[in-house]
């Protein structure tokens, strides 16, 4: 995007209804602080809370990828590919480049979910990633150990995306368009990067979509939204877990075993 407007609002690059920026006309989107920004050649009704505002000439979506360094997380050290990456023993790291896709490791969401995902012992495990965007919580399940690793999104233009970003890191994972319905293969391990409103609609699917003894891991909420999930997750699942990265959560859950 060079030139013409942008719209901001509340929100992660991770989030799956982004997607429905590209759909509207969005040229590029970037993540300042709390707020994404989405660009375009000019102002057009969006379904979304925000404020507009007039940009200049500058490709400022390309000035973001630059300015992107890798994250550690762990055992990951995530980065974009025209970066060099200092490892210490152990380390490995996760090459990424998002492009038409969310999901670079630097939003406080993603960062919940791979620290998570680092401390599960995930040998042996399937892991299904609901919202895969990038490609990576899944392919940082298969680097970390995982048996199998599937990522799942309802946007076809991310697919490709994240099949290149598990060729770039020789990983088995595997990506399809799609949802939780309607013959997902059972997971142990179920992570979904939304959005609080979602993961509450979402509840019922992500049970079933997890094995007994599963655990389900969702992020993508602002603590001021954080009861609706709360509340739908632990009525299914009893106790529900929080983790805190400044102003966004992680929800833990365990699926009960059969009696």
């Amino acid at each position: 995007m060079k030139g013409g407007a942008a719209f901001r609002m509340m929100g992660s690059l991770e989030h799956s209804y982004t997607a429905r920026l590209w759909e509207l006309g969005c040229t590029g989107v970037l993540e300042d602080g709390p707020e994404i920004v989405a660009y375009f050649d000019a102002p057009v009704e969006l379904p979304f809370a925000g404020s507009w505002e007039v940009v200049d000439a500058r490709d400022w979506v390309a000035e973001y990828q630059r300015t992107l360094l890798p994250v550690t997380i762990g055992r990951l050290v995530v980065a974009p590919t025209h970066r060099q990456v200092e490892l210490s023993q152990g380390q490995r790291p996760l090459w990424l480049d998002p492009g038409m896709a969310f999901g670079s490791g630097h939003h406080e969401t993603t960062q919940l979910a791979l620290a998570a995902l680092e401390a599960a012992d995930l040998r042996g495990k399937r892991v299904l990633d609901v919202g895969a965007g990038s490609g990576i919580l899944a392919v940082a399940a298969d680097l970390l150990g995982a048996a199998d690793a599937e990522g799942v999104d309802i946007d076809p233009e991310t697919v490709p995306v994240a099949r290149a970003n598990a060729r770039l890191n020789l990983s088995r994972a595997h990506f399809s368009v799609g949802t939780l319905f309607p013959d997902t293969v059972p997971a142990d391990i179920v992570v979904a990067n939304l959005y609080a409103e979602l993961h509450a609609e979402l509840a019922g699917a992500y049970q079933r979509a997890l094995k007994p003894g599963g655990t389900l891991l969702t992020t993508g909420i602002l603590a001021e939204r954080v009861a609706a999930p709360y509340d739908a997750l632990s009525a299914l699942f009893g106790d529900v877990e929080t983790r805190q990265n400044g102003e966004w959560l992680l929800l833990r859950a365990h699926k009960p075993e059969l009696m």
